[in-house]
């Protein structure tokens, strides 16, 4: 076990050392998005509307959360990655190294916790002072380090299978961005019909969005939705591992 830990710290280390470096630019550059989101949607087209018994704005601010966990998570676990094989190549140094596999998916997948933390938190601090009726809960938090693993899990994933620069473009305009807009980060799915619901409860980020949304209103917890981005988690490890077995060999 404290091997196992060692191991996981050692492969982390790495991307801190490289994060410690540039963390004003990463963070920076990871708020852009959800600060514009939330100019546009919360006081531009939303100012002075009530949503399901809340003022937009707090409706609005759980889904740009999920919404930074996921860009930020997937942002830095993934593209790390994909840079150092594919550009550096210097991944195969890890897998040649006597360090496990599940030490090496995890501690890839840590840094992108990391990052998504530190966007999601900085981005709750500014929640809190535009729309200081949002609980943080330990639920709430619970929600956002499983979602920022989830992602991470999703980046690695993503990271590994691509085989171009091109393939991780293409993954982020045909998943990323539709989740971005259509995963109930900006609306209510009770708005839309139930097959259209059936097809966006198949994304995590829908997932992510209606628990945090949830737990920071005080509306009645959706434990399935938890269960659910938990499974996302789950087959995005194993695909993880399958990959790196392969890539191994």
């Amino acid at each position: 076990m404290i091997t196992m830990l060692r191991d996981i710290y050692s492969v982390l280390w790495v991307d801190l050392r490289f994060l410690r470096r540039h963390w004003l630019r990463t963070l920076g550059t990871s708020l852009v998005n959800p600060v514009l989101y939330l100019v546009a949607f919360g006081y531009g087209l939303g100012g002075g509307i009530s949503f399901d018994g809340y003022s937009y704005l707090a409706f609005v601010m759980p889904g740009i959360i999920a919404l930074t966990a996921m860009s930020s998570s997937y942002g830095g676990a993934g593209l790390k990655l994909h840079v150092d094989r594919l550009f550096y190549r210097c991944f195969d140094e890890y897998l040649l190294s006597p360090i496990s596999l599940f030490s090496l998916a995890v501690g890839k997948t840590l840094i992108g916790v990391v990052r998504g933390l530190i966007s999601t938190v900085a981005l709750l601090a500014v929640a809190l002072v535009i729309s200081p009726t949002l609980i943080v809960s330990p639920l709430f938090m619970l929600v956002l380090v499983s979602s920022c693993f989830v992602f991470s899990f999703l980046g690695v994933l993503i990271g590994m299978w691509a085989k171009s620069h091109q393939d991780m473009t293409t993954f982020s305009t045909l998943v990323i961005l539709p989740m971005t807009f259509l995963s109930g980060t900006f609306f209510s799915l009770s708005m839309l019909p139930d097959a259209v619901k059936a097809v966006l409860y198949l994304l995590p980020l829908t997932h992510s969005s209606e628990c945090l949304r949830a737990a920071a209103l005080g509306q009645t917890f959706p434990w399935t939705s938890f269960f659910g981005l938990q499974i996302f988690g789950l087959i995005f490890f194993v695909g993880c591992m399958w990959l790196l077995k392969r890539a191994s060999v």
